[in-house]
This record gives C-alpha cells, structure tokens and sequence, in this order.
C-alpha cells in the first residue's frame, strides 16, 4: 500500500502548535508526502474536519494535539467507516497515548518518527446510553424506561458527541477533576492544572453508587457498592504516570475493568501511597475490584460525569429531546443511566513508531514491512530498483570508496562552502526509511542574507555522497544517529518546503 495524500488536522492551541508547523511540513515533503492542513477553529469542529477527511480517503490523517484531539479525528474517522491510518504528533496537556507507544513529545522529532512508522490495528471502545432510570415521582410507578436507545444515540451522535474512545473511559472523580480543569489554566501552567483541580475535588468528591453488569449472561451482576471511580482501560497507565490496567493489550478484545470502592481513611491513604510512590494501585487492598471482558453494563447517577480519553462528554448529547428535558426538570442525582461499554476488536488502524517494543501489543508481531511502513511515493528510482542495479551500484561504492577516491577533496570541499553547501544544525533524523537507504535529517540552517535561521529537512538517498571529515565515505545508518545539536554540511538544491535534496553530505 503506498501513502501519499496526508491531512494534518491541527488544534492550534493559542498559536502554540503552529510555531514549528514549517519545520513538521519540510519532514513530511522530504518523504514525499502531499500534505493538506486542516485548521480547528471552533469547539467540536474536529471530528467534523476528521468526518470530511476520511470522506476524501486520505492515506494518513495526523492529529496535531493533545489526546482530545487525537480521539475526536478517530471518531470523526469512526463515523464514516473510514479506512484511513491515524497519526499523531503530541501538542496537548498531557499527551497520554504519545506517552504508551513512545512517540517522541517534540513535534519535529515526532513527525521523523511518524515517517518511519508502522501501522498496526488496534482496538476501540463504543459507549452508549443503554436505559435511563427514573424514580417513581417522575415516571409513577415505571421506574425503569428502555427504548432503542442504543441504536438511536449510536446514529444519533454519530456526527455531535464522541462514542468512541482508544485508551480510557472513566466515571467519577477523575472524570471531575477534567471537567473542573479550565482550558485556559491548562494552557497556562500544562499538567500542573490538573493537580490543583484534582487537590479539590478529593476533598469534596463524594461515593456514588455503582453497578456493573456483564459476563455471558448481560444481567448478570458483577459488582454493586459505593465507588469513587471506575476505569474502562484499553491501555494501562493513567496520566502517564499511574499503571491502572497492568495487563491491558491494544489487540486483545476486551477491556480490563477497575473500580475504586469507598473506603475508609486509612486505605485511602494506602491507595495514594501506592500511586505516588510505586505509580500503580495497591491490588491488595481490598477497595480495588477488576474485571475482564468484552461487554459490560455500567449504571451510575445521571451527574457522575463521563470521560473519553481525558475529555468529558455531555450526557444530554446522547439522550433524545424528551429525555433531556426530563433532566432539565429534576435532579440528575434522582436518575440513573446505563452505559453500554462494547470492546470494538482492532477497529482502527493507528501509525506507531518503528522504535515501539510493542509491549502493548499481546503477541507483539511486526506487520509486513510491505503493509506496516509509511511508503513514500516521488523516488521513482527507489522504487522500482532491482537486486540487480542495487549490486551495480554496490559496486560502484566500493570503488569510490578505493585509491584515488575523490572523497576528501569532496569534504574539503564542503568544509569550504563550494556550491552553495549549506551548514544544517541537528534536531534529528531517520534513517533506512520504508526500509530503503533514504535518510531525512530536521535540522535548522542559516539564511546569509538576514542571518535567520530556518527550518530544513535534507533527505538522501543511495546516490548521496556522505564522508566524514577524513574523507572516508559513510552509510545512511549515521544519519539516525546523528545527536540533537551536531552540525552537518550539506550540498543540494533546496525546495520552497525547506526540503534538501542531499546529493554531498559532511558529517
């Protein structure tokens, strides 16, 4: 499968993830990738940019932004059935699933990863109203109402409310704590904001009472109590610090279910211990309950708030007009709603980086390299080579590489600044990219005229020349390891994306 056609849905944040937005693009161009941008400019526009692009059937559909971003474009793909791979480069608060499958927080480094990424398919889950439950005031002497419910607020909020989530849903004092957290402060002061919320909510964070259904039998009851959280986990670490769900799999079918029971003081005093100290929960005590599998019924009151992926959902989006003037007139703490948690198996194609230790992934199996890379498309060349002229040229490198090589005139030569050779400071780079020998190197470089420092993204390919400094030739591989701040000096044409196509690299 090749990739060429890119959409890049960006969430500016205030501007804040647009200062390097050149350097990302001048990657993306140096690995032949046409990109289109799509700009977030009001709430809830993203899953609607993201329903537009999987229309268009885009290769590749990047979020750029924290992990609200990232699961408005997977629903926004959901809702159309789209079969277009999701990327990620992180620009958010806290940047949880760039934290589990170790995508490089720095957008630039983040967007050489996304290069030399493989596509993997993982699982989704789908949330629901099942039933609103009334008290008897309300309803007289029907306490519970069930509909179709979950057919129509599937259709229903297929294009307004998010029903999807990658890594986590929650009720209770997590969900509180977002819904407490003010954009602005999260801006201002990042994942610190959430601690300052989370100081208050603890405090005042009352037990709700929880009932958990599944197992093969859908009424079967698995737990009932007061609780103070309940996670619905796809991944195992929460907030990127706490492991939650230590045996969760991206590809393995069902969730892994926690709830936090009430407690008294002093094992909830165990249970903070455990998180700061050993950063996961105290399976020991006997407040903590799990549960496994594919299907569960959770019933909470109507104002325990719900989140996906670290962004609270509304519950009027997922109730019908009578319903919701239902809540309008009396207390949400009066009515109970039952969500529906349905595991979707490998329901998404997701780029990760090649760099992953698939630790997420149950049998931790690389794809194919034919359908796992992000291939590039312009270098007809690479392409269409055979075992054949990959041997000539072999050849022809290892006698340049003889006596007589032109390999140290050539790095005196760039050491000198001949043809417009151009020093470039590291950020980073990839190298045997689709598994070639194509090299793309983010850097910055010098504009002699204004003495600004630009963005740059040199790409080489095995017919670049690339010596060091004592003129012995060197292999796309020193290109990966290249440190963060080295310079390099680099000779070829420069395109208007800030793309050097190398033909002498000096290491």
């Amino acid at each position: 499968m090749r990739y060429k056609n890119v959409c890049l849905i960006i969430n500016p944040r205030d501007g804040q993830n647009m200062a390097r937005i050149n350097d990302v693009l001048a990657v993306f161009s140096a690995a032949c990738w046409k990109t289109d941008m799509l700009l977030k400019t009001y709430c809830g526009q993203t899953m609607e940019l993201a329903t537009q692009a999987a229309k268009q059937d885009y290769d590749l559909i990047v979020s750029y932004g924290g992990d609200g971003t990232l699961n408005q474009v997977i629903n926004g793909v959901k809702n159309v059935k789209g079969k277009s791979i999701v990327g990620l480069l992180p620009g958010g608060t806290v940047n949880e699933w760039a934290g589990e499958v170790q995508i490089p927080g720095d957008p630039v480094k983040a967007a050489l990863a996304l290069v030399k990424s493989n596509v993997r398919e993982v699982d989704l889950g789908h949330v629901a109203v099942q039933s609103l439950i009334y008290p008897d005031e309300i309803e007289g002497t029907q306490k519970q109402t069930k509909s179709k419910t979950k057919k129509r607020n599937t259709e229903k909020g297929s294009t307004k409310a998010p029903h999807n989530f990658l890594m986590m849903a929650g009720l209770g004092i997590d969900a509180a704590v977002i819904g407490q957290t003010s954009n602005s402060l999260k801006r201002r002061i990042g994942p610190l904001a959430f601690d300052i919320s989370a100081a208050k909510e603890v405090v005042q964070h009352q037990p709700f009472h929880l009932e958990i259904r599944g197992g093969k039998h859908e009424d079967h009851i698995l737990w009932q109590g007061e609780a103070l959280q309940v996670i619905v986990a796809n991944t195992r670490r929460y907030a990127n610090i706490v492991e939650v769900a230590p045996d969760a799999y991206l590809d393995d079918g069902v969730f892994d279910v926690c709830v936090i029971t009430k407690g008294n003081p002093l094992t909830t005093m165990r249970q903070i211990s455990a998180v700061l100290v050993q950063h996961r929960l105290d399976d020991e005590d006997e407040n903590i309950r799990r549960f496994r599998g594919a299907h569960f019924s959770i019933r909470v009151p109507a104002s325990i708030l719900l989140h996906l992926d670290g962004s609270i959902v509304r519950l009027k989006d997922y109730l019908s007009k009578s319903e919701c003037k239902i809540l309008e007139q009396h207390s949400s703490k009066d009515i109970q709603v039952s969500y529906s948690f349905d595991a979707m198996p490998r329901a998404i194609q997701m780029a990760i980086p090649e760099t992953y230790d698939n630790t997420l992934f149950e049998g931790k199996r690389h794809l194919d390299s034919s359908d796992a890379s992000m291939e590039e498309t312009g270098d007809r060349e690479d392409v269409t080579a055979t075992e054949g002229k990959g041997n000539k040229q072999g050849k022809q490198t290892a006698q340049s590489q003889g006596q007589g090589s032109p390999a140290s005139e050539s790095a005196q030569a760039l050491l000198d600044g001949a043809d417009g050779a151009r020093n470039v400071t590291v950020v980073g780079g990839v190298a045997n990219v689709n598994k070639k020998k194509v090299a793309i190197i983010a850097g910055n470089t010098m504009k002699q005229s204004t003495g600004e420092m630009r963005p740059v993204a040199v790409r080489s390919d095995k017919k670049t020349i690339i010596v060091n400094v004592e003129g012995e030739h060197g292999s796309p591989d020193m290109m990966e390891k290249l440190s963060e701040g080295s310079r390099i000096v680099v000779k070829g044409k420069k395109s208007r994306r800030g793309v050097i196509r190398a033909t002498h690299i000096l290491v």
